[in-house]
């Protein structure tokens, strides 16, 4: 998988950078996880994770190559006023179930 930054704009109104980006993957076959896009673009922009949110991420069809959009937040708490809650749901981990309720 790899990941390339496209276009990257400064909105110092909400206080956040908006970065357009491609992920080619011809060695992974199906397109990645959201989740493991995330990660690498937070690697990539030297950001911690909890500030990055993709906000769109689709695969082209008949390609191997993913158009996205993610905003990058200067604090989680900015992050957490301007970003809707269906978006902000999508960018969490799901949780797993805790070992001690399945044992009841």
């Amino acid at each position: 998988m790899e990941i390339r930054v496209v276009s990257e704009k400064v909105n110092t109104l909400l206080k956040r950078r908006e970065v357009e980006f491609v992920v080619e993957h011809e060695n992974v076959g199906s397109t990645p996880p959201r989740l493991e896009v995330r990660k690498a673009i937070a690697a990539m922009l030297k950001t911690d994770v909890d500030r990055v949110f993709i906000k769109r991420f689709t695969t082209r069809t008949g390609t191997r190559a993913a158009l996205g959009m993610a905003n990058v937040y200067d604090s989680l708490e900015q992050a957490k006023r301007t970003e809707p809650d269906y978006t902000v749901k999508r960018n969490i981990p799901p949780e797993k179930p805790k070992e001690e309720e399945k044992a009841q």
